[in-house]
């Protein structure tokens, strides 16, 4: 959470070189262990504009896929405050804990994939939910950063208590098992 690469917008990715495609095998692997449903560059500490994303809807069918310089567009929010039991979601750059936050509904993600080709999705419900959570990633925001008064100031107490922000106290995930 304080690590300063997660609060400053990515750079676009010039080229899709090896070491991209290292990155982005890295990225599966760190997602999986962790494991979550989306990951961005800089939560691994590096500042390119790339995430990857994994999900398994209701029926089985997984959906998984790397997105390079993504752009984000989304349908007006419905107006509200969040439902806690269908709009908590969490984050690996705040392991462990979930916060209710209103999302769109429906979004166009368009990008690259690795080998450099055109990307276009439109999704909606929790995969709109992922690519909008990811996309703020690569502009230095975490999704506590939107969270209303009362589950910022929660969310900054957690923080607090486990000595997040304080540099070299970090969670590897698959690895570290979180404690209160």
């Amino acid at each position: 959470m304080g690590d300063p690469v997660l609060h400053a917008p990515a750079d676009a990715v010039d080229t899709i070189t090896d070491e991209i495609r290292t990155l982005v095998a890295d990225m599966f692997e760190t997602m999986d262990a962790a494991p979550g449903v989306g990951l961005a560059a800089p939560q691994v500490g590096v500042g390119l504009r790339i995430y990857t994303y994994a999900y398994i809807d209701e029926d089985d069918a997984p959906w998984r896929g790397v997105i390079i310089n993504p752009e984000l567009w989304m349908v007006p929010l419905d107006p509200g405050a969040p439902d806690e039991d269908e709009e908590s979601e969490g984050c690996l750059s705040f392991p462990g804990e979930r916060f209710p936050l209103r999302r769109s509904n429906r979004v166009r993600v368009t990008g690259i994939d690795l080998d450099g080709a055109p990307v276009a999705i439109d999704v909606d419900g929790w995969r709109a939910r992922i690519m909008q959570h990811e996309f703020d990633h690569l502009d230095g925001i975490i999704y506590v950063d939107r969270l209303d008064d009362r589950d910022w100031k929660t969310a900054q107490k957690i923080a607090k208590k486990r000595g997040w922000g304080r540099p070299g106290n970090q969670w590897m995930p698959g690895v570290d098992h979180l404690e209160d």
